[in-house]
């Protein structure tokens, strides 16, 4: 099976019949549904997260986490050669205590949460995709008169030069 390619998570948590319950549960997100995740967020998946946590909007960190476990959820096939997944399964397991007992250590634990993006995302596959959905632009090329013109303060000129946004022309 190997960790690159889903997690494996065991939840150690009480049933409905009072029963302490140690269970294994699959994740893993596809260069697909990775794709589709970085195309759903403005900027991308990691850029709008950032924005979420530096507005301290809570409500949105728990709908975003709620919807990568829940993307991210399935079952291997036997043969090893699919990772099932759809909405009777993903609604199953979100009525379970082991969905919540995950959720609650993921939005209360950061390096909870850490470990279950870096073991759901394989290594180097967030790169790819959010290169698939962001290319690099072309710099845009101005004068110092010109970028003056637009309002653009020093500052903010020179962290666009450095980060590469802007090329500074001879005027």
């Amino acid at each position: 099976m190997g960790g690159y390619l889903m997690l494996k998570k065991t939840i150690t948590y009480t049933d409905f019949n009072g029963e302490e319950v140690k269970e294994d549960f699959f994740f893993h997100l596809s260069k697909a549904e990775l794709v589709e995740l970085e195309m759903s967020h403005d900027g991308g998946l990691s850029a709008a997260m950032q924005r979420i946590v530096d507005t301290d909007d809570r409500a949105a960190i728990i709908q975003e986490f709620k919807k990568i476990i829940l993307l991210s959820y399935g079952k291997k096939s036997s043969d090893g050669r699919r990772f099932i997944k759809n909405a009777a399964m993903r609604e199953e397991f979100e009525s379970t205590e082991a969905y919540s007992t995950l959720f609650m250590e993921l939005v209360t634990v950061t390096d909870s949460a850490i470990e279950f993006m870096n073991g759901i995302i394989p290594a180097g596959m967030a790169e790819e995709a959010a290169e698939v959905v962001t290319p690099t632009p072309e710099p845009r090329t101005l004068t110092v008169a010109q970028a003056s013109e637009l309002g653009i303060s020093g500052a903010e000129l020179t962290n666009k030069i450095v980060s590469g946004e802007i090329v500074i022309a001879d005027e």
